[in-house]
């Protein structure tokens, strides 16, 4: 067949950059602009680079802190006593292992997911990095290409380019060749071509990938609520450790290095060095086993926040079927003669050089008889949900098709709509196709259009998408079925799927975002959306204060996936979805989507139940301090204590549940939701170890009477940092309680062996202070059930 582009003969608006406008560069031309460095080469980068994970793990505040205060140590006092300098070393080398594999992992999957272009070269066209398109490379672009450098359109089969995530404009703009093409567009109608005017950093587009696809720990709830509780530790930090290192060296006139490493023993607990760790940690994990199922992080925080959403739209075609259809009944109309139909619908199909999945379908069930002769031909578009082409018949007559949806060609008490009607409601996709007299570029084409058969399609269910709305189901989620298609089709393939509730026609939805929102809570499936008006149901979603993900494969999903809270896209989808999308859903399969919110869960819930302990033990440490200036008494511990306390109730039970499976949805103010119990916790726990070592003071007298008053004070610590540790852990599961019971454990074995106690001066002597000792945490571990369980009724989280 032979197609006649009719914009192709208004010729361009102004001379082409190169004399080769249609067969392209040749391979002289392309090896002299690489040597002129003319190349789009902007590294688009999936991960940071060893050098920054390095640097980001290394050079933090506060490991230059414990460094220096470890570099004292080591000078003054036994080995045992700067031991917390080697876990820093240790905490230090793991987050740069696991980021370093989380890197590779993301770097191997960007690999798969890269977009490559399809260039034009010596009158062939071939798939190529965007990395080796060079200046006036001639780039071919059909429906759903994202544009990936600044150009001038050479060639436009009614080509229609979306610029709205440049300009905001809504309305896609018609590009005619000599019009320009903006990077960073994406294509929703037609096909053409155009020339490279700017590659490399001049395009728009190169800021804009790499922008979206660098690998970032920050912009989260998460990492900004860390931040701000490691901004405030520091404050009351510095006051707080120049009166220790007064209160320490002036006013008790100890011996110089006793006094040093009691005073690094009170700064060091401050810090809640792990903290930063875990959470980086628990992220880089995570990226590794969404890898291990295809599915690829563009941006790290969209772990967490799929972690809190509770609405998912998903787009029916492409999500919940499978993109392929098959054409299982022709529906004669009006009289029409079914080998004449045959042969209209065989040569639409051949009308459009990019088919969607529809028309796909009908060419494999309607081969083109190669008879007829295109004259002009309009692309399928959803804001249109309709193509068109005009066509030289074989006998020399002209006529004009339209196929699309039967809902917008036929005015509504058409008999044939009733049919339609029926066919949807058994959850099957049908499609008009209508003889019209009208120009194809008339926006009343539709006027007079008569109908001549409806072509029948059945649209095929993914395996898995019934076990994942049912997941959602379980786990609070709304599911929301926002489609393109028609209602009452959309609603019967999600009935099939078992998801319930009212099925509403877009069309007829309020205009207002307060009237949108409240008809979105209360339905589940929505038909005959336009593009735009995704993008509005997003918003509306959000306003109401729900957190929304998008799913989508197509370029009618690209505006609603930029807007949503995160945006889910299916690897075979267009180049636009996959650029605007966090998560890249690489096996295309729906049911990935289930481990990437539980993995969310597991990391949210998790770091907020490790913050607790974390700042547990620093909200204790700065109150012993203070009330150490205070009392002007020696400080209670040496660093190697504190070093076995933070090992035993944080260090490696923190490691352990923060990597646990959590399914419970991450709530907000994650700040707030951690210092509510950290606060309480820590002053109660400071309170009482205070008091057991006040009363040791006036129980112990003589020589080696502060090793057995510190002995007596870390035993109460230990036993109420283990309850806070307890308390956390719960629910209890086996493996739960044995981290428990094995920590416990380990520091009994402490207390028996004699080699270790001497490691770390901890001998209880006698029998009546341990007893005070373990009496006073008994009583403070009753306390804290109580003020924890009132801190729950009364304190918002």
């Amino acid at each position: 067949m032979t197609h006649i582009d009719a914009d192709a003969e208004l010729g361009p608006a102004h001379p082409a950059p190169v004399p080769s406008v249609t067969t392209g560069l040749t391979a002289a031309e392309v090896a002299e602009r690489v040597a002129r460095g003319q190349v789009n080469d902007v590294p688009v980068r999936s991960s940071r680079s060893m050098a920054d994970i390095i640097r980001a793990n290394v050079f933090t505040r506060f490991n230059a802190i414990i460094g220096v205060l470890w570099v004292i140590m080591l000078f003054v006092a036994p080995i045992q006593d700067s031991l917390f300098g080697f876990v820093i070393l240790a905490n230090t080398g793991i987050g740069i292992i696991q980021e370093w594999r989380a890197k590779k992992t993301l770097d191997s999957l960007a690999l798969i997911g890269e977009v490559r272009p399809a260039v034009r070269r010596e009158g062939v066209t071939a798939e190529v990095s965007t990395s080796e398109i060079v200046l006036d490379d001639l780039i071919e672009i059909g429906p759903g290409d994202k544009v990936v450098v600044d150009g001038v359109c050479v060639e436009a089969d009614g080509l229609e380019i979306d610029e709205s995530l440049l300009t905001g404009e809504a309305d896609p703009v018609v590009k005619r060749p000599g019009d320009q093409v903006m990077s960073g567009s994406f294509v929703v109608a037609g096909g053409g071509a155009f020339q490279a005017t700017k590659v490399g950093r001049e395009a728009y587009a190169a800021q804009l990938a790499e922008e979206a696809s660098r690998f970032t720990l920050v912009h989260s709830e998460l990492r900004s609520g860390i931040s701000t509780i490691l901004k405030y530790v520091t404050w009351m930090m510095i006051p707080t450790a120049i009166g220790l290192i007064i209160s320490q060296l002036v006013v008790k006139d100890n011996d110089l290095k006793d006094s040093l490493a009691r005073t690094v023993g009170g700064i060091v607990p401050m810090v809640p060095e792990g903290l930063v760790l875990l959470t980086s940690v628990a992220f880089a994990i995570g990226v590794i086993r969404l890898g291990r199922k295809q599915c690829l992080v563009q941006e790290l925080p969209a772990i967490e926040g799929l972690a809190r959403v509770d609405t998912v739209c998903l787009d029916k075609t492409g999500t919940l079927t499978e993109g392929g259809m098959d054409v299982t009944q022709l529906r004669l109309l009006n009289g029409h003669d079914e080998a004449y139909v045959r042969q209209v619908l065989g040569a639409l199909g051949e009308s459009d050089p990019r088919p969607n999945a529809s028309l796909q379908a009908i060419i494999s069930a309607y081969p083109d008889g190669e008879e007829w002769r295109v004259t002009e031909a309009l692309p399928f578009s959803s804001a249109r949900k309709y193509s068109g082409a005009s066509f030289s018949e074989g006998n020399g007559e002209a006529s004009t098709w339209l196929l699309g949806a039967p809902d917008v060609l036929l005015v509504e008490d058409d008999p044939a709509l009733a049919e339609t009607e029926r066919l949807n409601e058994e959850g099957l996709r049908v499609l008009l196709l209508a003889r019209t007299s009208g120009d194809l570029d008339s926006p009343d084409v539709t006027r007079d259009a008569k109908p001549a058969a409806l072509v029948v399609l059945e649209q095929r269910l993914r395996p898995d998408a019934a076990d994942t709305l049912r997941y959602f189901a379980e786990q609070n989620v709304r599911a929301k079925v926002i489609s393109g298609d028609n209602a009452v089709s959309v609603g019967a393939v999600a009935s099939k799927l078992g998801l319930d509730g009212s099925t509403v026609d877009a069309r007829r939805l309020p205009a207002d975002r307060d009237g949108m929102g409240r008809a979105l809570d209360e339905g589940t499936v929505f038909g005959r959306v336009t593009p735009q008006q995704k993008r509005d149901m997003v918003g509306a979603l959000q306003s109401r204060g729900h957190t929304v993900a998008m799913t989508g494969d197509g370029v009618n999903d690209v505006l609603a996936l930029k807007d949503a809270d995160i945006g889910v896209a299916m690897g075979t989808g267009s180049e636009a979805t996959r650029a605007v999308a966090q998560i890249v859903l690489l096996n295309n399969s729906f049911a990935t989507l289930p481990s990437v919110v539980a993995e969310g869960r597991r990391v949210i819930g998790n770091i907020t139940r490790v913050a607790t302990l974390f700042l547990v033990k620093t909200v204790y440490s700065v109150l012993l301090a203070v009330l150490v200036v205070c009392w002007q008494v020696e400080y209670p511990f040496l660093p190697r204590h504190l070093t076995l306390l933070s090992t035993l109730t944080i260090g490696v039970p923190a490691f352990f549940l923060a990597l646990a499976p959590n399914k419970e949805r991450a709530k907000p103010h994650f700040v707030r939701r951690v210092m509510r119990y950290a606060i309480p916790g820590g002053a109660l726990a400071a309170l009482a170890t205070f008091g057991t070592y006040l009363i040791a003071r006036r129980h112990y007298t003589g020589p080696g009477a502060l090793d057995a008053e510190t002995s007596a004070a870390t035993l109460t610590l230990f036993l109420i940092a283990m309850w806070v540790l307890a308390i956390i852990a719960r629910p209890y599961t086996w493996w739960r309680i044995g981290l428990v019971v094995a920590m416990g454990a380990g520091f009994l074995v402490v207390l028996v062996v004699p080699w270790l106690q001497e490691f770390f001066a901890l001998k209880l002597v006698g029998v009546t202070m341990p007893w005070i000792a373990v009496g006073i945490a008994a009583g403070a571990t009753v306390a804290l059930e109580f003020l924890w369980k009132w801190v729950d009724r009364r304190v918002p989280a």
